[in-house]
């Protein structure tokens, strides 16, 4: 029997639920509740039997210059992964490893502290102000690098690009990551910034904006030092992270820039729209900047609607964690399906 001490243990990030059937509501893992764009099939439909009998290409180098020439980045300025946690996976086995703890929030995406134990890096978390934002000047401190998720998750709130340049310039000695998952939903990106400092590193993704989160398709930006050390490690881990299908998939949907947009768009709207509704009905709710709204009601607990949601087939997210137990995140659906669940939330409501 093998050794207890010999086993790697871990706690592991949990992902949102993913029920099957088919009149559920899935309002609780932030995915585009529309389809990819129509050039998305095409380039899968096209994919021939000796494409997928071939390893893919290991530099994904068609995705990659595609992200490049959309961005008006140089290709060496490009890292692509399996989703930007895959990227970001890849980031902190690369450059934190000063011994020295690594910051973020502490409440954020709770994927950090799985990867910083996962690979025995110290880390500490800054607590965010009571209104959830982040504090600049605690990110003056000795650190092995700083993670920031602008717009940040699950709040939802953006940290304004001036002060995201001033944690980049007070830590030149620190890799900063900008997780931009959401920032196509949100105003003021830092990819501007790559080119300005070499200690930043831009992380997007193709799974909320670009409706293609079964394909997990991931990207980074940073200067070509950067790019080229995560590819170094990516090649002695795994050289075919990205599949062949994944690739075209990824191609045909950052070219289909009319379809991104119009998608954007809709949600930005209905997002909008769902704030004035929810506020109407007591809720309270951070600024969101995102495809998400985190809300919490004056006078019902936040799991006691997450369960009687649930039992309607209306799934949201329920954080079982300090200083948000009391906060759902919604994800931005369709019209239809924010109507359904505004009808089921006052049944809810009225019922108290």
């Amino acid at each position: 029997m093998i050794k207890e001490e010999n086993i790697r243990r871990v706690e592991p990030y949990v992902p949102g639920e993913q029920p099957n059937g088919m009149d559920i509501i899935k309002l609780n893992t932030n995915e585009s509740p529309f389809m990819p764009s129509d050039m998305v099939a095409i380039a899968l439909a096209s994919m021939t039997p000796d494409q997928m009998r071939k390893y893919p290409d290991p530099e994904a180098s068609m995705l990659v210059e595609t992200i490049a020439e959309y961005y008006g980045v140089d290709e060496d300025q490009v890292f692509v992964g399996v989703g930007s946690d895959d990227v970001l996976g890849m980031a902190f086995l690369t450059f934190f490893n000063s011994g020295k703890p690594i910051l973020f929030p502490d409440v954020t995406y709770s994927f950090y502290d799985v990867w910083a134990n996962l690979y025995k890096i110290p880390f500490k978390t800054i607590p965010l102000d009571n209104n959830f934002r982040i504090k600049v000047d605690d990110y003056n401190q000795e650190n092995g690098g700083i993670v920031i998720a602008n717009p940040n998750a699950p709040t939802g709130i953006e940290l304004p690009l001036d002060a995201i340049e001033i944690i980049i310039k007070n830590n030149p000695d620190s890799l900063v990551i900008v997780d931009e998952a959401y920032i196509d939903f949100g105003r003021q990106t830092a990819l501007g910034l790559i080119n300005k400092y070499d200690n930043l590193l831009v992380v997007r993704t193709l799974s909320k904006s670009r409706a293609l989160a079964g394909m997990r398709v991931g990207y980074a930006f940073g200067n070509k030092e950067l790019i080229k050390a995560m590819k170094d490690i990516k090649y002695s881990y795994n050289s075919y992270t990205l599949s062949a299908a994944a690739i075209r998939a990824g191609v045909a949907a950052i070219r289909d820039d009319d379809y991104f947009k119009q998608l954007v768009k809709e949600i930005v709207d209905t997002r909008e729209e769902a704030k004035v509704t929810l506020k109407k009905m007591g809720f309270d709710m951070t600024n969101s900047s995102t495809n998400f709204l985190f809300v919490t009601h004056e006078s019902m607990s936040a799991k006691e609607i997450f369960e009687k949601l649930r039992e309607r087939d209306i799934y949201v997210r329920y954080f079982n964690k300090p200083r948000i137990d009391n906060y759902l995140r919604i994800t931005i659906g369709t019209k239809q399906q924010m109507r359904e669940l505004y009808e089921a939330l006052e049944e809810i409501l009225a019922a108290k």
